[in-house]
């Protein structure tokens, strides 16, 4: 049985650590992060469901000590004042619930900065001062930690364990923290696990990496789990008629191309491991509507035009009529797709030299092929 690379490690965090590698490769466990407090994800999952995934991810950013509001704009003010009192959400879920909590922290510059000033553009602080002793970038990372640790204290007297995802992304330089790469990073890992750990006593928090370099890696006594990112977003339309008609968003094209965008800005070219799984990357997906076959094409072009290889495809067919659907608002939809449309849609797709592309074969047009939505067992 895995054990915490803390070797004072609460009786929560071990048998939550027990409870993921018992679940590994036998089951999923569903989750949900929550950027800001109305948490409209959650709300929307129990509407359609009935239920809440079992693991829920809250961000930390607006509890940053050193937010620059004067000099921050209208999005990033409304991120923060949306975030505050995250935590104390937290709490009571986790109090009320068996469910699991994850914390990842959009950590605003400790010194100077502006508007979002955890992205490495909108700051000027030097990560791999933190490491020089006696340096200005080194008081206000521990002033900072302290802060924050504060609050990480109250969920470890109660005895509530936390997934803890600090410095994620760090293979990337968007953020300040992975702007001098990999290595520094991971050097602020273990500075902020030898003071969590050894200073603070936050003996409920299991320790998440999230970079794929190896040279960013801090090893396995320091690391409890490892994470990647994958996107998986849907890309359904570029006719702004079929958005307005089908999603009441006319603008859903340009969103999605902004949204998909900072996607593959994030997770650069896709990587695999040895097994063939994706450890990191975008997969588009993008299921063909009946009669929708020019707008599909459309959707192709676009993706490998604007991403080529970065992305990877999924074309899908399974499109199929509920009994729930309109049929007289909505008669066209009131259909499966037919087989010659979508064999169409994948034709064209190797015209255009698409190379990284998933697609279907045979009938996945059934009721079988959509998840029942009932997360048994989660």
């Amino acid at each position: 049985m895995q054990k915490p690379v803390n070797k004072n490690a609460s009786k929560e965090a071990a048998e939550l650590l027990h409870y993921l590698e018992k679940t590994a490769g036998h089951g999923i466990i569903t989750g949900q992060h929550t950027q800001t407090n109305p948490m409209e994800e959650i709300a929307y999952i129990r509407e359609v469901t009935g239920k809440a995934p079992k693991l829920r991810g809250f961000e930390l950013l607006a509890y940053s000590p050193n937010i620059n509001e004067k000099d921050a704009g209208e999005a990033c003010l409304t991120e923060v004042y949306e975030n505050r009192d995250t935590l104390k959400t937290a709490m009571k879920w986790a109090k009320e619930s068996d469910g699991i909590l994850t914390f990842s922290f959009h950590w605003f510059s400790p010194l100077g900065g502006r508007d979002k000033s955890f992205y490495t553009e909108h700051t000027d602080f030097d990560p791999e001062k933190v490491l020089k002793e006696g340096t200005p970038e080194r008081e206000a990372f521990y002033h900072d930690m302290a802060v924050i640790a504060g609050y990480l204290k109250e969920f470890c007297d109660a005895g509530i364990p936390i997934l803890w995802r600090p410095f994620h992304e760090s293979d990337g330089t968007w953020f300040w923290w992975g702007s001098k790469g990999p290595e520094v990073a991971k050097e602020l890992y273990l500075l902020m696990y030898d003071y969590y750990v050894n200073e603070w006593h936050l003996d409920n928090l299991l320790w998440v990496w999230n970079c794929r370099l190896p040279e960013g890696y801090p090893g396995d006594a320091y690391v409890d789990v490892v994470s990647v990112d994958i996107y998986l977003p849907d890309f359904k339309y570029l006719n702004t008629d079929h958005a307005k008609k089908y999603s009441m968003a006319e603008d859903y094209p340009e969103i999605a191309k902004a949204a998909l965008a900072e996607m593959v800005r994030q997770t650069g070219e896709p990587v695999f491991d040895e097994r063939g799984m994706m450890k990191r990357g975008v997969i588009v997906r993008h299921l063909l509507l009946p009669g929708c076959l020019a707008d599909g094409k459309r959707v192709v072009k676009y993706l490998h035009e604007t991403y080529g290889n970065r992305i990877y495809m999924s074309l899908m067919s399974q499109y199929t009529p509920l009994e729930s659907l309109d049929a007289v608002k909505y008669p066209e939809l009131n259909r499966k797709v037919p087989e010659y449309a979508y064999e169409k849609l994948v034709d064209y797709a190797i015209s255009l030299g698409v190379m990284q592309a998933f697609i279907q074969e045979g009938d996945t047009a059934k009721e079988s092929f959509i998840p029942p939505f009932t997360l048994e067992g989660v």
